[in-house]
């Protein structure tokens, strides 16, 4: 039985951690000047929030951290991203932070990116969101593999080898941290496993959405174990950085709204090592589930970071 790690999801329940953020239409509406200083004034407050975030997930024992997806808004764009690069050495100082304090550093990017749209348009610009992200990993100096997980679902349903075609060319640096998650819609565990046997790229696996879509009458199904090490088996050869989310619905079981705790966690999820906890409750939830579930006290993860 392995003590698993339990991962904060971007904030605190508290305003400890809260990033800063503007709306396109508010920074369209500004002067080439001053979208400039507002972009840098803002990316220097979030970074100095993630910097912060780390320290908190040091403090408080845990190892893994998911970085919001819209850390640095506009960032997507020409103008942003080149203002985002001068912020480079500040980066790599984070890099350097998280690697020092064994924190693994994951993303998910937003449901607007779609790899695998009718639309050329929409795929390009998820594209665009993806090297973005990409590259502020790469400024960190995190590893270029799944241990810095990008994390997608499939998309739009039934175009799986759509998908699998746009993942096989995209740029190393996004292909090599790709991960895919099974949905409570569209793509099923068994459809997630069939492209991720196809492109290479490890699945997570989500309980909540499985028990939503399967229509499952619980966690304990014998389903939920299956499928857990079935998408282990697309992590080798590190499965132990096998990664899983979970979530329980709020007041009824098989509501997709996200509740403020973990009530119920399936058993099989003792045997990962990895898991982002989905609850509204942030670290609230986690120090919870630290109480009620895990039977030993938490320790620094001895787990290979490269």
């Amino acid at each position: 039985m392995i003590n698993p790690h339990l991962g904060l999801v971007c904030i605190t329940s508290s305003d400890l951690i809260r990033y800063k953020t503007i709306t396109r239409t508010r920074y369209l509406s500004l002067s080439e000047e001053q979208r400039s200083m507002a972009l840098r004034a803002l990316y220097a407050a979030n970074i100095a929030t993630f910097e912060a975030a780390i320290k908190f997930c040091a403090e408080n024992l845990i190892f893994l951290y998911r970085m919001p997806s819209s850390i640095f808004p506009m960032a997507d764009t020409p103008d942003g991203l080149a203002i985002l690069q001068t912020f480079a050495p500040q980066l790599a100082n984070l890099g350097r932070l998280a690697e020092e304090s064994k924190i693994r550093v994951v993303a998910h990017p937003d449901q607007f990116v779609v790899l695998s749209s009718d639309s050329e348009s929409t795929i390009e610009n998820s594209i665009t969101v993806l090297v973005m992200h990409a590259q502020i990993f790469d400024m960190m100096g995190l590893p270029d593999s799944p241990w810095t997980a990008l994390t997608l679902h499939g998309g739009k349903r039934g175009n799986s080898t759509k998908l699998c075609q746009v993942i096989q060319k995209l740029p190393s640096n996004i292909r090599n941290r790709l991960t895919l998650e099974n949905d409570e819609i569209s793509y099923s565990v068994e459809d997630i496993l069939a492209i991720c046997k196809v492109t290479g790229v490890p699945m997570i696996f989500d309980a909540h959405h499985h028990l939503i879509l399967e229509k499952c009458p619980n966690y304990e199904d014998p389903s939920m174990r299956k499928a857990l090490e079935a998408a282990r088996q697309t992590w080798r050869p590190n499965e132990d950085w096998q990664l899983v989310h979970i979530s329980n619905g709020d007041g009824a079981s098989h509501n997709r709204r996200h509740s403020d705790y973990i009530e119920v966690m399936p058993s099989c999820y003792r045997d990962v090592s990895w898991i982002e906890i989905e609850a509204r409750g942030k670290d609230l939830a986690i120090q919870r589930l630290r109480e009620i579930w895990l039977e030993k006290p938490v320790a620094k993860t001895t787990a290979k970071s490269k």
